[in-house]
């Protein structure tokens, strides 16, 4: 068991309105990748549904195997651990949508992955964070301190993936003229906004980040590098297209870090381990994701 560390008991400072404001960026984004929704995409996935199927595979039980595994070898503290497992839970990231397209990967699969997966999330994502959190004993121990009722998250995690991404879908069934519009303006917007607000986060708490980002650093590091792998591994063993390897690299390897900061936020005060490991995570793999999407441009 890891020895006791700051982290585990610090908390970050973040007001009420901070969260609110994290929560309408997140409801907006998902709005945004719902009004991209199509019924091609639908069809998309019955004719092509091997590169769906091993997307979902490699997001919700690879990466958290991986995970798990990974902490085992580090033995980061609890906190640190548990903010990994609620990365690794949490369903890919919207930006992936335009990292696949910028990589020149499948797009309708990356657009289908996101958004798929974002629904699958409301009942995944805190199933996930709940088995493997379990099963490691040092965050096994500070879940149960904590006393986090997985109901409550189930509750969250639709109301905040389900309702926008419904609304999403009919308002592009309804008006679909206006759904291609208002998603060329929501996606930068609420990105901008999500980004502000983490920035903000660490600003706020800059004293903590100066000291613990040399080995967050090296935490995000190693996990995200591991996403990455389960990603490419998982397509590249299944035999898929080279255009179908990067959508599902890449759509592993880019998570929705902001989910992960509002059920921090909202379940765990803060907790300076999760939220520190999760707010860097957002802003790293946005690098790294840029950094493959630029190198494989050219590689067809």
């Amino acid at each position: 068991m890891s020895s006791p560390n700051p982290l585990d008991s610090v908390r970050l400072n973040f007001s009420q309105g901070d969260l609110f404001l994290l929560n309408l960026a997140l409801a907006l984004i998902m709005y945004g990748v719902a009004l991209d929704l199509r019924w091609e995409d639908f069809r998309y996935l019955v004719k092509n549904p091997k590169g769906f199927f091993l997307g979902v595979f490699s997001q919700f039980i690879v990466l958290p195997f991986l995970t798990w595994v990974l902490v085992q070898i580090l033995q980061p503290p609890p906190s640190v651990a548990l903010g990994m497992f609620l990365v690794a839970a949490c369903p890919g990231g919207n930006v992936s949508n335009f990292l696949t397209n910028y990589a020149k990967g499948n797009t309708a699969l990356s657009v289908s992955l996101t958004a798929f997966s974002s629904v699958l999330a409301i009942i995944v994502t805190p199933l996930n964070f709940a088995l493997w959190a379990g099963l490691y004993s040092p965050t096994s121990l500070l879940l149960k301190e904590i006393s986090l009722d997985i109901l409550d998250v189930f509750f969250t995690v639709g109301v905040i993936l389900g309702i926008p991404l419904i609304l999403g879908i009919s308002t592009h069934l309804k008006l679909p003229v206006f759904a291609g519009r208002a998603s060329k303006i929501l996606k930068p917007i609420s990105i901008v906004i999500f980004s502000a607000i983490v920035i903000l986060a660490f600003v706020g708490n800059f004293d903590l980040f100066l000291k613990y980002i040399s080995v967050i650093f090296l935490w995000v590091l190693a996990h995200n590098f591991t996403a990455l792998a389960s990603g490419y591994l998982t397509g590249k063993l299944g035999r898929l297209p080279l255009a179908d390897v990067k959508t599902i690299t890449i759509e592993t390897g880019i998570q929705n870090s902001g989910l992960g900061l509002v059920l921090i936020f909202t379940y765990f005060e803060g907790l300076g381990g999760m939220a520190i490991i999760t707010a860097w995570w957002g802003i790293w793999h946005l690098i790294s994701g840029m950094t493959i999407a630029f190198l494989w441009k050219k590689t067809t």
